[in-house]
């Protein structure tokens, strides 16, 4: 299912990565690759909690300069298709938990295409304020980066 942009709420990225889905959805749920692109370099990320299912929790830490780690994302996955799509949101924590400071919902979706993998980002906010808040943030900047690194990641595994 495609949900709609609305782009007075959404930013939206996308790539083409040249390499299978499985390669992608694997440096998405493991752990361990998840940690390699997950924060743009050379900021170091750790994977706290990774529960791939519905109300499972994605709990990360950044260490933006090789020092302690500190709060990164504490979020919800809110639908996992294996392969296909993963819809996570940081409005909830683990077991469906209200958070405080709700800022994103993030669909992340993978298609077959002729070179690889047709792989897109669709980020919404609860307001335009948000919204653009986000993106003067470096979303474009920052979701480019991991996207990036996510890519060479996998397609040195390929």
């Amino acid at each position: 299912m495609t949900q709609p942009v609305n782009p007075d709420l959404d930013l939206t990225i996308s790539r083409i990565i040249q390499a299978p889905r499985s390669a992608i959805w694997s440096a998405w749920t493991n752990p361990d690759q998840f940690a390699q692109w997950w924060v743009p370099a050379p900021a170091l990320c750790k994977v706290e909690v990774m529960n791939v299912r519905p109300g499972g929790g994605l709990v990360t830490k950044i260490s933006e300069d090789g020092g302690d780690f500190g709060p990164h994302l504490d979020a919800c996955f809110l639908a996992v298709d294996p392969g296909e799509r993963i819809v996570f949101t940081n409005a909830l924590i683990a077991g469906w938990r209200p958070a405080e400071q709700p800022f994103i919902t993030a669909i992340i979706t993978l298609a077959d295409h002729p070179g690889g993998t047709d792989y897109s980002a669709h980020v919404m906010h609860k307001s335009n304020a948000d919204r653009n808040k986000h993106a003067e943030l470096g979303f474009y900047d920052g979701w480019g980066t991991v996207i990036e690194q996510l890519a060479a990641l996998v397609e040195k595994r390929t």
